[in-house]
């Protein structure tokens, strides 16, 4: 790998990795792009569930497996490229968001995910744009209208009801807590992006932060050697699925993406994923959420819907 002063990546040397320009509208490679994305971060919902059975992985040995994983993919593909090192001033930043959006993140991700359905999860995680419109009015000095802040409103209220028709007890509202929190860290995340994607390609920033964060799950390495050995094998399974698609191809493939349409165009098709994570969860594991949980699920979404069409 070489320094950034040395070597920069062309778009015609990793149409994957470099942005080609963007796109006036929705061609078949960029459509292919999204629904790759789509299709491999709903699935981790379940996929995380399927790891955490009873006599499967604890939480954090899952994500630091995972993460392990997709560090490795990224190593290779960093190789590969010759992927540019980020500068000494950029470190920090780089590890604030591999603590935030991948060690807090995914641990609050997992522990929610004990208590809280498949399909529940991704509702809940989809409020992160709420809490990135928030985060956008105090550090990017971006304004909202009336109706995003009254959507911000109907979002809280519908993971409100999430949190308490997930079923009854401190337990439940706990995970759909913790489930929030990894929605807020994911905002602070694409906060923290923004201006490192100015200098850095999509797989620089990914890789670097990928990095950073699974140093920060190493926290959870202790028993881990032993889970592998004494895990079904599914599970372990369920592990590298999650380090290989959903985090290291989904990422690349949603970076492809943004480099082809704008931010607002890409980003809208996001709210297609909770319906898709409700359909996996059903196939893979069997489970469908409460019905109040689809209730609160619609009314999230549609203070989401109002945050992006009428609030800025």
């Amino acid at each position: 790998m070489s320094s950034p002063e040395e070597h920069s990546l062309s778009p015609a040397q990793s149409p994957l990795i470099t942005a080609p320009g963007l796109s006036s509208g929705l061609d078949l490679k960029t459509a292919l792009a999204i629904a790759t994305t789509l299709l491999f971060w709903a699935s981790a919902f379940a996929a995380i569930r399927s790891g955490m059975r009873p006599g499967a992985y604890a939480p954090g040995h899952l994500a630091l497996l995972r993460f392990m994983t997709a560090s490795v993919v990224f190593g290779i593909c960093a190789a590969m490229m010759r992927m540019r090192l980020p500068q000494r001033g950029d470190l920090a930043a780089m590890a604030l968001m591999g603590f935030l959006g991948v060690t807090v993140y995914h641990t609050a991700l997992n522990y929610g995910e004990l208590s809280v359905t498949a399909g529940t999860a991704s509702f809940l995680i989809n409020t992160a744009p709420i809490f990135t419109a928030l985060l956008a009015t105090i550090f990017l000095h971006e304004r909202l209208k009336f109706w995003g802040w009254a959507g911000i409103v109907i979002s809280f209220g519908g993971a409100a009801i999430i949190a308490l028709g997930e079923g009854h007890g401190l337990h439940v509202v706990r995970g759909a807590l913790l489930i929030l929190l990894s929605a807020v860290c994911a905002s602070f995340y694409t906060i923290l992006q923004k201006n490192l994607l100015k200098r850095y390609t999509a797989l620089e920033v990914t890789a670097c932060s990928v990095w950073f964060g699974t140093i920060g799950l190493l926290w959870f390495a202790p028993g881990l050697g032993q889970a592998v050995l004494t895990v079904p094998d599914s599970a372990t399974w369920a592990a590298l699925y999650l380090g290989i698609f959903p985090t290291a191809l989904a990422y690349l493939t949603w970076a492809y993406a943004l480099s082809r349409l704008t931010a607002s165009h890409t980003i809208s098709f996001i709210y297609l994923m909770p319906a898709l994570a409700v359909l996996i969860a059903w196939v893979w594991l069997g489970e469908v959420p409460p019905p109040a949980s689809f209730l609160g699920g619609l009314v999230a979404l549609a203070g989401v819907v109002l945050v992006n069409l009428y609030g800025k």
